[in-house]
């Protein structure tokens, strides 16, 4: 794939995202390309890397180039009783690629609503998410699992916050053997034992899953945050998008930020996940904020390795028309399949080696 293939990928991405953010009353957010590295020192197990570039400013103050998106926003804005503030962001941040594992300035674009977040809100966003994967592929999966489910049946161990956090690891790499040796070493309850091993195998359809979760969670707290999941779950299952939502419960976080619902997105044809967001209010509390917050990025330099091979085709429809069709039918028609987030390129006959996934021909009856 030439390069500049490449940047039509990405820049076209960024272009219909905005448009479906902006639909739904996000507002640009804008930022600089620096922050104080003390920022970054605070919340480094925030942030997808540790490894950041550092300069100092004229003044001698030690500045980063930014490698995250999350952390300026919360910065640069403030509570506001009752309101919550609706962002979007395109921005490059600069950190150590997964695929070259050395640093690189990465195209990112991602929402963030900040503020007096509820039920609505987390639907929101968590249907974005959802939406921003359909707009690349319709081959994705959008995995979600729930912080407070786990942290309630965690924190009944009784356990340091070192155990937990180790816990936390194995269980989000599905490491079962790990895990159970190290439930024996610490002599966890062999029932609070088992619950937190079945988090391993807590993968795949959500009512499956809701079903599973309904015998582990006794206690008041894991009830409080499952009948959340069911509330969401029950919103998501009917969009158009319930069959590619799972929940999966390696898809866990650092509690110290992360206190809801988190989840990843993953299209196929990309070993890795692509978006990953959740319910940060842990992190606002660190921050000295009293709002909730909630939101999602999607890294856009991992379409470096999805073309136009992962879909089979190059547009989703080839339009045929005629020297005889009406120049507005057909301009009506591109118009409606466009709207519908599909790929069109009208033509008066089949170029050679156009890859299509479906025809229509306007000079058909019926069409």
């Amino acid at each position: 794939m030439r390069e500049n293939d490449i940047l039509k990928n990405e820049e076209r991405a960024i272009f219909t995202l905005r448009a479906l953010y902006k639909e739904f009353g996000y507002l640009p957010f804008k930022m600089s390309k620096f922050e104080e590295y003390d920022l970054y020192v605070r919340n480094k197990d925030f942030l997808v890397s540790d490894s950041v570039i550092t300069f100092n400013d004229t003044n001698g103050a030690l500045l980063a180039l930014k490698p995250d998106v999350t952390l300026s926003i919360i910065k640069n804005t403030t509570d506001k009783p009752g309101c919550k503030e609706k962002v979007y962001y395109n921005e490059n941040v600069y950190r150590v690629s997964g695929s070259t594992h050395r640093f690189k300035e990465i195209m990112q674009t991602g929402l963030e609503c900040i503020g007096d977040i509820d039920l609505y809100d987390i639907f929101e966003v968590l249907y974005l998410a959802a939406r921003s994967l359909d707009t690349i592929s319709g081959d994705f999966a959008l995995d979600i699992s729930h912080m407070g489910v786990f942290k309630a049946v965690l924190d009944a161990t009784g356990k340091d916050e070192i155990f937990k956090k180790e816990i936390i690891r194995l269980v989000s790499e599905k490491n079962r053997h790990e895990a159970e040796s190290l439930l024996k070493e610490a002599s966890v309850d062999a029932s609070l034992a088992s619950n937190l091993i079945a988090f391993i195998d807590l993968y795949g359809k959500p009512d499956d899953v809701i079903a599973r979760l309904d015998e582990i969670c006794t206690e008041d707290d894991s009830k409080a945050a499952l009948s959340s999941l069911k509330q969401i779950w029950a919103l998501l299952s009917k969009t158009e998008y319930a069959d590619r939502i799972r929940v999966d419960f390696s898809v866990i976080n650092d509690m110290n930020y992360y206190n809801g619902f988190v989840f990843k997105g993953f299209l196929n044809g990309i070993p890795e996940g692509v978006l990953a967001g959740g319910q940060y209010d842990a992190l606002m509390e660190r921050m000295g904020r009293r709002s909730g917050a909630i939101g999602f990025a999607l890294y856009l330099d991992l379409l470096e390795n999805f073309n136009r091979e992962v879909k089979g085709y190059d547009v989703d429809v080839l339009l045929l028309y005629s020297d005889k069709t009406d120049i507005s039918r057909v301009f009506d028609r591109v118009r409606s399949l466009t709207s519908a987030s599909l790929t069109v390129t009208a033509q008066k006959s089949i170029p050679d080696k156009l890859r299509y996934k479906m025809m229509e021909n306007l000079d058909r009856e019926g069409n």
